[in-house]
């Protein structure tokens, strides 16, 4: 947080608990197994808040999002010829790690970085209200930034969580949170969010 504090825009956006939602982008067995070439070590560092977020807005009635980072052969794109790799539906592997499944989360399939692609994210979010969408999950620098500046261009308020998102190394991990601060998103610690949704 200290590396944003000169360029955040303290009091420009109020986040609003009561018009909040939770997006938890790829927590899979895919990026947090350390048996998978894709393991994100630091993602299991993030567990915890993750898993204490969703608790306090389940308690309070508010949405939470889990995306599931899905692809065939027919909506992979670019994420194919990039990464020569798919994670299918039918892989073990592509499920996300029992700790964030939660009784009355939802759960909805994606098949590139920005989770509002081709999903009915955004009408999901508008039929609860959410004006503020809290960002959560896995990599910093790909679905959870491109998800963030969509999330943004849709005119949601994007809280972006330093604690609550990881990705594959520090550099990559400030470099994209120094970019959205300036331009898109309000970054918050985990522990923030927690104590201002509890106080509703």
């Amino acid at each position: 947080m200290g590396a944003l504090n000169r360029i955040r825009r303290p009091g420009r956006v109020k986040f609003q608990a009561k018009s909040a939602g939770l997006l938890v982008i790829d927590m899979q067995r895919y990026f947090l197994s350390p048996k998978s070439h894709a393991y994100v070590p630091s993602a299991r560092a993030i567990v915890k808040n993750v898993k204490n977020l969703i608790r306090i807005f389940s308690e309070k009635s508010l949405p939470v999002i889990l995306t599931r980072h899905i692809n065939n052969k027919n909506n992979a794109g670019m994420m194919m010829s990039w990464w020569n790799d798919l994670i299918t539906e039918a892989e073990p592997s592509s499920e996300i790690v029992p700790e964030l499944i939660h009784p009355g989360s939802r759960v909805i399939k994606k098949s590139q970085y920005d989770a509002f692609f081709k999903t009915h994210l955004e009408e999901l979010l508008k039929e609860k209200g959410i004006s503020h969408l809290v960002i959560t999950g896995v990599m910093t620098h790909l679905c959870c930034d491109t998800t963030a500046r969509s999330a943004f261009m849709r005119g949601f308020s994007v809280f972006f969580a330093v604690d609550g998102t990881a990705t594959q190394n520090y550099e990559l991990h400030i470099a994209s949170l120094i970019s959205l601060t300036h331009g898109f998103v309000v970054p918050v610690l985990c522990r923030e969010i927690y104590e201002k949704v509890s106080k509703i």
